[in-house]
């Protein structure tokens, strides 16, 4: 036998390795057109299908088989009113104990319905299906963001609860469940959610606006202020965040920061009606708390000319033209607590003709109201009197009077003046009437005033 060359190994192999190529190269083509005729087949397949259909239905309007084939396209394609249509057909005429079949036609009708706005449909129909099967997440997720929009929130929390367990990480159902906590006032709860759903959608304007109304409602002014801010410039909610941030900002007496808000609320092109009164109202007092009296009458004037009769505008707008030409009514009503409590002892002191007044002792409530505790003698009696001078101009309640009457005791006062730049209910008369405590109104507080006034104060 004669050896063979190593050439001819070296030629075998790559004849060997070139058919491999070959047959490679061929096999691949060979699945791509596969798959093209696979992928034409499956075209022809669906218009095949709804051919037969349409010929099966032409015969039998009711043949519940070609129905079923027409709804299941139109609802896999989201040709919501078809399959609405389809589905409403086919469970017209459904007979037999087949609860899967009921299931499904129930619940994709039902999701038809959502998608079409027919929520009395949608709400019978997923209804039905979550009855027969109640651990479905789509079922409970419709059915549970239906029950919120009936204000059904306590049903609605049970069921997008289901939801979430059926399906951990569907944020949709975590943002529609917070909510609906929100509206029960479980707002740690609601918190929870909402803030699992901003941490991977970080742009949900809505699912933000209610995570900043939970920590606003739950005392956490700083995280709602935060989150209101960030809102301010959106179409949508930006009015809304202004005014909520500005109160919040207001409450805390930063009244730049305040009017801040308020302004750029009201720079939205599209504003609620009701929400476009409140930034006005709101900004106003910021306004006034600023002392810029000229520029809060202007948006006080912008509200009556909307709304006369919105809250007290109109008498803001009279006693903002009062404090425009009056110093002492400005100092009483909306100047710092150094000028206020000045008036207050000068008021005082003032009090009763010819008299002799000695100022004891001063408390101050958060700047609502100063008690003066005053010795007071006069030609013929003398006294220890509290005068309590409240800065409000609505009505004073008894609530008021009867922390009044039982300071004036502990202080051993022998009598006590309630001096209001507004006016005092009827119970507020009443507590009085046997007790030694007079009431000074807005017309009383003027009078001793202008007694200031004339005198070169």
């Amino acid at each position: 036998m004669l050896p063979v060359s190593p050439i001819v190994f070296v030629v075998l192999g790559l004849f060997v390795t070139a058919l491999l190529v070959i047959v490679l190269v061929s096999f691949l083509r060979g699945k791509g057109s596969g798959s093209q005729k696979k992928k034409k087949r499956n075209n022809k397949s669906k218009e095949q299908l709804l051919k037969d259909a349409s010929k099966r239905l032409a015969q039998n309007p009711k043949d519940a088989g070609a129905l079923m084939i027409l709804a299941d396209i139109y609802f896999n394609d989201a040709e919501w009113e078809k399959a609405h249509i389809a589905y409403s057909s086919i469970l017209e005429g459904l007979s037999g104990n087949n609860e899967e079949e009921e299931f499904e036609i129930n619940m994709r009708l039902g999701i038809s319905s959502m998608n079409l706005k027919k929520y009395d449909d949608a709400y019978q129909s997923l209804s039905v299906a979550h009855a027969i099967k109640p651990e479905v997440y789509e079922v409970n997720f419709h059915l549970g963001s239906l029950e919120y929009h009936r204000k059904n929130y306590e049903r609605a929390t049970m069921i997008l609860s289901g939801a979430i367990s059926g399906n951990h990480d569907n944020l949709d159902a975590k943002k529609m469940l917070g909510m609906a906590l929100f509206r029960l006032k479980r707002y740690k709860e609601a918190i929870e959610r909402l803030k699992a759903v901003i941490d991977q959608r970080m742009d949900d304007k809505e699912t933000i606006y209610y995570l900043a109304s939970s920590y606003f409602e739950n005392g956490q002014l700083e995280m709602a202020v935060q989150l209101f801010s960030h809102l301010r410039p959106d179409p949508s909610f930006g009015p809304q965040a202004s005014l909520m941030a500005g109160s919040i900002h207001l409450k805390a007496k930063s009244y730049d920061e305040a009017q801040l808000d308020f302004e750029i609320g009201l720079k939205h092109a599209t504003i609620r009606p009701e929400v476009f009164l409140e930034l006005n109202y709101r900004l106003a007092s910021a306004l006034m708390k600023k002392q810029d009296i000229a520029e809060a009458l202007k948006y006080l004037h912008v509200i009556y000319d909307i709304a006369p009769d919105y809250k007290d505008v109109a008498t803001q707008i009279k006693s903002s033209v009062e404090l425009s030409r009056n110093d002492l009514l400005k100092a009483y009503l909306i100047g710092g607590p150094s000028d206020f409590v000045s008036l207050c002892r000068r008021l005082s002191a003032g009090f009763f003709s010819k008299a002799r007044t000695k100022i004891v002792d001063i408390f101050i409530d958060k700047g609502d109201f100063a008690d003066i505790l005053a010795e007071v003698e006069t030609p013929s009696w003398e006294d220890l009197i509290l005068f309590r001078y409240m800065r409000s101009t609505g009505v004073v309640g008894e609530f008021v009077l009867r922390d009044l009457y039982t300071k004036s005791k502990d202080l051993k006062a022998g009598r006590a003046f309630c001096v209001s730049a507004g006016s005092f209910s009827e119970t507020a008369f009443k507590f009085v009437e046997a007790r030694s405590i007079d009431l000074v109104d807005k017309d009383g507080l003027m009078k001793h005033i202008n007694k200031l006034q004339s005198q070169g104060g």
